[in-house]
């Protein structure tokens, strides 16, 4: 009642500044703290079961998925525009935010394939049919590990590559699609992808991170996070599980939580440097693959960083090896497969909801 008017104003700033130093308590801290990154999956995680696009809405609907990354568009009944206005209508019905994705549009990799027609004529089918989904995004692919030997090895395919994105880059602009150059199969090494990026031009071509191929191009997950996070608008994720051999190492791909990334400090990460991207599952578990980095012969086709090595090393040296996935003699391979990725992918969900706390509806 007596204090003065400079008090009263002072009082009540300090007011102001205690609720804000307050996040348990403060109505405006809650409603500013972050949402829960989105959760999905990609479609290839469960390729055995052969679903369409409707069948694929259907199932990651009943998971509660926040997006669906249909990384083959030939799960599509159509590309013609009626079709997709269909898929569209029943994603958006389910609450689901689509993602969309094709293969190479190198036109000289060894992975190419001429079904879509030029690695242009490729792209901007990509493009109407990503905007047509209201994805942000439509996947691509350089190649395969494979394109390291071919005739200028792997700059001379990043080179190809760049000037098919540029002169895809108009209509891309134009759909507000942005395009994302997947780490795919051992084809680029991290830093060979921003340099992909960077020439091509950033302001429309980003990338679709895959932690698995991290592993094929001898890098640790959370480091190659480290350079392509800046970069990222799209993702494709599971765990590794690398071990020593004689030779150098063995790499098996496995359900998240169940291999060697430290997911919590992932994702610590993924917060700060591509925060609004999704975190989708692509489990491609079951079989191993060696990388005998060992032998010299070996690096004629890979860039060689000692600093980056070590830090692959230092992975295989906390791992240990795991059986492949082989199907009992009186169980039906097919079902058997199906069980085996459907068990793959449920448990990663269950994983990233309950230890890493993704996704945004209720279960």
């Amino acid at each position: 009642m007596n204090l003065s008017r400079r008090s009263f104003v002072q009082a009540l700033t300090s007011s102001a500044l205690a609720a804000m130093a307050s996040p348990l308590t403060s109505p405006t801290a809650s409603a500013l703290s972050p949402r829960p990154t989105a959760l999905g999956m990609d479609n290839f995680a469960v390729r055995a079961m052969g679903w369409n696009a409707f069948e694929l809405i259907q199932y990651a609907s009943k998971l509660k998925l926040d997006t669906l990354f249909l990384s083959d568009i030939d799960c599509l009944p159509s590309l013609e525009d009626s079709a997709l206005k269909e898929v569209k209508a029943q994603a958006d019905a389910a609450d689901l935010r689509l993602y969309t994705g094709s293969w190479s549009i190198c036109p000289t990799s060894v992975r190419f394939k001429p079904k879509w027609g030029t690695a242009e004529e490729h792209l901007r089918t990509g493009i109407r049919v990503s905007k047509a989904l209201g994805s942000p995004v439509f996947r691509v692919i350089l190649g395969s590990m494979d394109d390291r030997k071919t005739p200028g090895g792997i700059l001379a395919r990043i080179e190809d590559t760049v000037q098919v994105l540029k002169a895809c880059k108009g209509v891309a602009m134009d759909a507000g699609i942005k395009i994302s150059v997947e780490n795919h199969a051992g084809d680029m090494h991290s830093w060979e992808l921003i340099q992909l990026i960077e020439k091509a031009g950033p302001d429309f071509v980003g990338v679709n991170i895959d932690s698995g191929n991290a592993a094929w191009t001898l890098e640790d997950p959370l480091d190659l996070l480290e350079r392509l996070g800046p970069y990222t608008n799209c993702s494709s994720l599971r765990d590794d599980m690398i071990w020593s051999y004689e030779d150098g190492a063995m790499v098996q791909w496995t359900a998240i939580g169940e291999g060697l990334v430290d997911w919590p400090a992932y994702m610590n990460r993924w917060r700060a440097l591509c925060p609004d991207v999704p975190f989708q599952i692509e489990t491609i578990s079951g079989f191993s693959k060696p990388f005998p980095f060992k032998k010299p012969s070996f690096w004629d086709h890979y860039d060689r960083r000692p600093e980056v090595l070590a830090k692959f090393e230092a992975l295989a040296a906390k791992g240990h090896a795991i059986p492949s996935f082989k199907p009992a003699p009186d169980v039906d391979k097919k079902q058997a497969e199906q069980s085996y990725q459907l068990a793959e992918l449920e448990r990663s969900v269950a994983y990233c909801r309950q230890t890493l706390g993704l996704g945004r509806k209720a279960v």
